[in-house]
């Protein structure tokens, strides 16, 4: 059995090294997006099938797709395939760091329009950590009882272990950036 994460960096780096978008690829193999970023972030196993039509649409035989390949110095993630997500109540979260195999990290923008709650995030493992700055707006910062308003240029950090909330108490959207480091209990994935 291959290394999905190796896999999904291969199908990632090759479809960028042709200049393809997600969608793209997805025209060009008759695989569905979902299935490809999946795919591409290690999450899904795909049928041999699946993996012959990757090939085709990248151009290369599928034994070429599979085989062991060094790993990446760097690895880019265009502004084109990163995953923004519309939360309920309205609010936008878009990952905008690369997945990197064996690294806990996120990079992440989100924008809360005026008056939005995004509600509370429960805390994660011990020696997680979240920095925070804000680019545009308000965002009030709630910490188990602690709550902190935050001004556009505005930062901070605070260990995720604990219960976090974020919300915008004002009328003009709110746009603010995470970097999280979160550490994931022993034994899960």
């Amino acid at each position: 059995m291959f290394d999905l994460v190796k896999l999904g960096i291969r199908v990632q780096g090759l479809r960028h090294d042709r200049g393809m978008t997600l969608a793209e690829l997805a025209s060009a193999t008759e695989v569905s997006v979902s299935m490809l970023s999946s795919v591409e972030r290690g999450q899904k196993a795909p049928t041999v099938v699946v993996l012959s039509r990757i090939a085709d649409g990248l151009g290369i035989g599928l034994a070429d797709l599979i085989d062991d390949v060094e790993p990446r110095r760097v690895i880019v993630r265009r502004a084109a395939d990163q995953d923004m997500v519309a939360e309920p109540g309205g609010w936008f979260r878009t990952i905008v760091s690369p997945v990197v195999p064996g690294v806990n990290f996120e990079w992440i923008r989100t924008t809360l329009p005026g008056g939005c709650d995004a509600g509370e995030f429960p805390a994660y493992a011990p020696g997680s950590h979240e920095f925070v700055v804000v680019e545009t707006g308000t965002l009030r910062l709630r910490l188990a009882d602690e709550v902190t308003d935050l001004s556009a240029g505005d930062s901070v950090y605070f260990a995720a272990d604990v219960a976090h909330a974020y919300a915008n108490p004002d009328d003009e959207p709110c746009t603010y950036y995470v970097a999280a480091l979160i550490m994931r209990p022993r034994g899960s994935l």
